[in-house]
């Protein structure tokens, strides 16, 4: 069986210019002609032209292509042997560049331009989480865009100043905590008020009333109450009543 140049355009989906143009370099030349001089390619022509489209995908040239096909040493199979190693090769490298623009696309969500090894070394699982959490809640709102267009200008470094100052702001938490502080006590309050502060320089203006909003949130929900109760325990309840004081002051 014989097939047009037109029907092996179709099969293998190349033109009937590219056609030509490997037969012109003889690379792939039809081993049948009709009486008009039609080309007629057959079942081992296709299998040739098989093989050039699969060296011609990985990237060799026409010329070494035919150097390739041409080398009698070589059998089929080993052809197909070694496309499918180089193949492999391919999908390894493939597979890194995805993983690279993963790891760029999941940087550009959190608005920081540090690598996932950074990302967990500097504030580890548990914030990498309620960035999710906190996209899918808030990702529409203009505070939430506030606070994305803010840290994407932050460094490593600036995220670990930052880091530090919500570290610091818990110790502060479980020290008054522990030594039985009132939370509506100005020392209390003034903890508050330097959380709000924190906030607002480093990612998006808090209102007293956004405060204590928040504050709100970290005793309903048990997520975030977990969060503060990993800093001393009873200290979300006690950091909502210091929040809620210090918002009323700052409102009267």
């Amino acid at each position: 069986m014989s097939y047009s140049v037109g029907q092996v355009s179709r099969f293998a989906k190349v033109t009937v210019r590219t056609l030509h143009h490997y037969d012109e370099i003889k690379l792939l030349s039809p081993s049948h002609r009709t009486p008009s001089g039609y080309r007629r390619y057959d079942d081992a022509d296709l299998d040739r032209l098989q093989q050039v489209l699969f060296y011609r995908e990985l990237g060799f040239s026409l010329d070494d292509i035919a150097t390739i096909l041409d080398d009698s040493e070589v059998s089929p199979s080993e052809h197909l042997r070694r496309q499918r190693s180089l193949l492999l090769g391919r999908i390894d490298r493939l597979q890194e560049m995805v993983a690279s623009v993963e790891h760029a696309l999941e940087a550009r969500k959190m608005g920081i331009q540090l690598t996932p090894e950074e990302k967990f070394e500097v504030f580890g699982e548990d914030y990498v989480d309620h960035q999710d959490e906190a996209e899918q809640r808030w990702g529409d709102t203009d505070v939430w865009k506030e606070s994305q267009k803010r840290a994407a200008k932050y460094s490593k470094q600036d995220w670990v100043e930052i880091r530090a100052e919500g570290d610091a702001l818990n110790s502060r938490i479980a020290e008054a905590v522990a030594a039985g502080v009132a939370a509506d006590s100005e020392q209390g309050m003034q903890i508050a008020e330097d959380h709000r502060e924190h906030i607002t320089r480093r990612f998006f203006e808090v209102s007293y009333g956004m405060h204590r909003c928040m504050a709100d949130m970290y005793v309903a929900d048990p997520r975030f109450t977990e969060t503060y109760e990993k800093v001393a325990p009873g200290a979300a309840a006690w950091f909502r009543e210091a929040i809620v004081a210090n918002a009323d002051r700052g409102e009267r």
